[in-house]
């Protein structure tokens, strides 16, 4: 068993280990899981949480590498938790976000952890949100979470972020690409990356004219800016950073802020009890009864609203 007040104490005074075995914890979902919540629950909602999301190849790593030596030279300390595709095998992950992060691994004021997705749709670990927390917890100003790059269905990040960045990149797709549902509908900065490259402009262009297709933006309304960087050369970062600055000052003025974090601690809420009941389910009645109505269901003897009505009256009378 873990010391949990002592292990929040450490990860307090910025201790990496405790840090990372706060987020093992998470990860493994401990059974002490619940205790290290109820302990980091009172030290939460300091940090700005950035997400940055895109295609693979457009350069998320190199682009949140450059992000955090921008953050430490203002002074910040720069979580980033950079979710890596599993191993259909093992489970486990390349970690190469990391490998491309080398630069700030022994800088203190900076903690790096790379996160399998396990399986999980959408970009993001399922534990990402409570690691999130822990950073936060652990005294970081900034968190930044790179998705693992799955293409234009990685929404969840916007769900998850305070500020929502989608790179884009030279010769990765044409207008009509970019003008399909996904993630360039989550956008609150889009930055056009490796800007060194030809048909940058016409990138930048593209996408702007997207931008203007979409959803009428009253006056006051937030206007995604396009950045060009070249983030392998550092090129554009403090432009980029001067927009996540301004749009933050935007979402506190207008209320957006709160609200964007409210309903991201419902989603929290709702998954862990949509989790603990189906645990609930396998607990109080196996596959047996979930395989009988399924059994019927296939036999037309019920349709599946009928069934579904049957699993629920028997889990109530199990109250």
């Amino acid at each position: 068993m873990v010391d949990v007040p002592e292990l929040v104490a450490r990860a307090r005074e910025g201790q990496p280990r405790a840090v990372a075995r706060l987020i093992s914890l998470v990860e493994g979902a401990s059974p002490q899981l619940r205790e290290v919540m109820a302990a980091l629950a009172p030290l939460t909602g300091r940090a700005y949480v950035v997400g940055l999301t895109g295609s693979p190849g457009v350069g998320k790593s190199t682009t949140t590498s450059a992000l955090v030596g921008a953050y430490r030279r203002a002074g910040k300390r720069v979580g980033v938790l950079a979710v890596d595709p599993s191993s259909p095998f093992s489970g486990g992950a390349l970690l190469g976000d990391r490998v491309r992060m080398s630069d700030h691994a022994s800088d203190p004021g900076v903690y790096i952890r790379s996160m399998a997705t396990r399986g999980h749709l959408g970009g993001l670990a399922w534990a990402a949100p409570q690691a999130v927390r822990v950073l936060d917890a652990a005294g970081c100003d900034m968190i930044l979470v790179e998705t693992v790059g799955v293409g234009q269905s990685e929404v969840e990040i916007a769900a998850q972020a305070d500020t929502s960045v989608v790179l884009l990149a030279p010769g990765m797709g044409d207008g009509i690409q970019a003008a399909k549902a996904g993630i360039l509908e989550i956008g609150d900065v889009y930055v056009v990356n490796k800007a060194d490259r030809d048909g940058a402009d016409a990138t930048a262009r593209e996408l702007n004219h997207m931008l203007g297709l979409g959803e009428a933006r009253a006056p006051g309304d937030w206007r995604p800016p396009i950045v060009k960087t070249v983030a392998a050369r550092g090129e554009g970062i403090d432009e980029v950073v001067e927009a996540l600055e301004k749009h933050r000052a935007w979402t506190e003025e207008h209320g957006v802020l709160a609200e964007r974090r409210l309903r991201r601690a419902a989603g929290e809420v709702e998954t862990i009890a949509l989790t603990a009941l189906r645990e609930r389910i396998a607990d109080v009645h196996g596959d047996r009864l979930v395989g009988t109505l399924a059994a019927r269901v296939v036999a037309g003897e019920l349709d599946v609203y009928a069934a579904a009505d049957e699993l629920r009256a028997s889990l109530t009378e199990g109250e």
